[in-house]
């Protein structure tokens, strides 16, 4: 029998079915739908990143940080929104729940991610 690595049983996260969960779900956010964002697998969570849409990041329109999600240990998911002035990531909210921490971030009332 071979043993889980401590660290899987510990943080189940990033994994392959929340991952696909995570991008099938951006396919209906309000903003920016005529790209098509990655999800990507990070520390404990996942990196969600898209073409630039607006030229306001990046004037040569490459591709951009829109947000990283993290599973905590205390069981929530904190979302994180980047700070494009310093290059680096700002804890933006906190939630019970996956589903509603994407209920958040696709809809984006104040475009805070999708920019």
């Amino acid at each position: 029998m071979i043993a889980e690595p401590i660290y899987e049983t510990l943080c189940p996260h990033p994994n392959e079915v929340d991952r696909k969960r995570i991008e099938k779900t951006l396919a209906e956010r309000e903003r920016y739908k005529y790209v098509a964002p990655s999800v990507l697998p990070d520390v404990d969570g996942y990196l969600v990143r898209s073409p630039c849409c607006s030229r306001t990041i990046d004037p040569d329109g490459g591709e951009i940080d829109i947000a990283r999600i993290e599973f905590q240990e205390g069981g929530f998911w904190r979302l994180y929104q980047k700070d494009d002035a310093n290059q680096r990531w700002r804890a933006h909210s906190e939630y019970l729940s996956l589903p509603t921490l994407l209920a958040r971030l696709i809809a984006d009332p104040k475009r805070e991610f999708w920019r």
